[in-house]
């Protein structure tokens, strides 16, 4: 039997012992397979990519390319593509640990946040330890949980627009996973750092906190990154798609205690982890440090934000208080309706969820892009 094999025949035996049918199975494996695509395969479908001319606000993209430094970076790195990645991937990890306050051992880069976060849910759920998430809130866990037959509970969020915590735990005591989305996709709203260590000193031993961080770097406020450090049951799930400018070039990452990802590397092994092409690797690493080009970037987003909603104000247009590089807006109308006649102005704005069906998704795009939307208002008397 192959070592390949061998791993497959073991993550089918651990499968099984925690409860997953043999029909579950061939599921469970697919999404390893399909992990580039599991972000679009799985969550929720987003809006569809714009015609040549359209002004794109609504994918939460950032409106811009990589900072300077990790363009340059990503452009040499062509000259060597012709190499496996090695150094490039332990340097990356050294710079995340050195702005993070972290080990090196506790971080993995991937290609993308997808595939982490299906292989968290997969690993610390089961038929009989489900998944909690905020509603609304990010569909991928959820969608992969639903899809593997995980059982699902949904906690709307607090008044305030953070998760409610308490409520979470009570809503499953035995949950695998306690996802925990801050900033929040789609309220763009934190949860308080107090909020999410309650949680981890609450929850039941051995499930996971789940802390995806893929917009904290448009936030003033302090990661969580600190948890990992202390040992503590939580992963923390980072994104390059976001500030950074490289939505294109996949590439994520994980902090956490190496023994609660190890875990979830059973079913694939390493490789999962060490595919990553050379550029995007380089790309970041030479990004994560730029402190001050990050802090412009994140400043250049909240001024232009900040103008957005200011006529909203003006118009009386309710909208949620922002942390990201998005906002909520309530039209009191259909949303699906206003995104429509956005789409008439050539502006495509974001989607609506289910559990608020008259509010829209906007991202903050360039200047240039946000009067494009602000005329839109105009223009549609909203």
């Amino acid at each position: 039997m192959t070592a390949r094999a061998e791993l497959a025949d073991e993550a089918c035996s651990d499968l099984i012992s925690r409860g997953y049918s043999r029909r579950s199975l061939g599921k469970v494996l697919s999404l390893f397979a399909a992990a580039p695509a599991l972000g679009t395969a799985l969550a929720a479908p987003a809006a569809a990519q714009a015609a040549t001319g359209m002004v794109l606000i609504g994918a939460n993209e950032c409106w811009t390319g990589p900072l300077a430094p990790g363009a340059s970076a990503a452009a040499d790195a062509i000259a060597t593509g012709n190499r496996y990645t090695g150094s490039q991937r332990d340097a990356f990890a050294k710079a995340v640990a050195s702005v993070e306050g972290v080990p090196a051992g506790h971080v993995m880069a991937w290609a993308g946040s997808s595939d982490p976060m299906a292989r968290i849910i997969v690993t610390y759920c089961s038929p009989t330890r489900g998944l909690v998430v905020a509603d609304p809130t990010f569909e991928l866990a959820e969608s992969v949980a639903r899809y593997i037959g995980v059982k699902v509970a949904k906690v709307p969020l607090k008044a305030d627009y953070g998760h409610n915590v308490k409520a979470m735990l009570a809503a499953d005591p035995n949950a695998g996973v306690y996802y925990i989305c801050t900033p929040n996709n789609p309220s763009a709203t934190l949860t308080s750092l107090p909020d999410v260590e309650w949680l981890i000193a609450n929850k039941p031993a051995g499930s996971i906190v789940l802390l995806d961080e893929a917009y904290i770097h448009f936030s003033e406020a302090r990661p969580g990154a600190y948890l990992a450090a202390q040992g503590k049951e939580v992963i923390v799930l980072r994104t390059f798609s976001k500030l950074f400018g490289m939505a294109g070039m996949r590439l994520g990452a994980t902090i956490a205690r190496p023994d609660l990802m190890a875990k979830t590397l059973r079913y694939d092994g390493m490789m999962a982890s060490y595919a990553l092409p050379n550029p995007s690797l380089v790309c970041a690493t030479a990004s994560l440090t730029e402190a001050k080009l990050i802090k412009a970037r994140r400043d250049e987003m909240i001024a232009v934000r900040t103008k957005s909603l200011l006529l909203l104000d003006k118009r009386g247009i309710e909208h949620v208080p922002s942390d990201a590089n998005f906002f909520m807006v309530d039209w009191k109308k259909p949303a699906k309706e206003v995104q429509a006649a956005f789409a008439k102005e050539n502006v495509a704005i974001g989607r609506s969820w289910p559990i608020w069906p008259t509010r829209s998704r906007v991202t903050v795009g360039s200047a240039a892009e946000m009067a494009a939307f602000d005329a839109a208002v105009v223009k549609l008397n909203l």
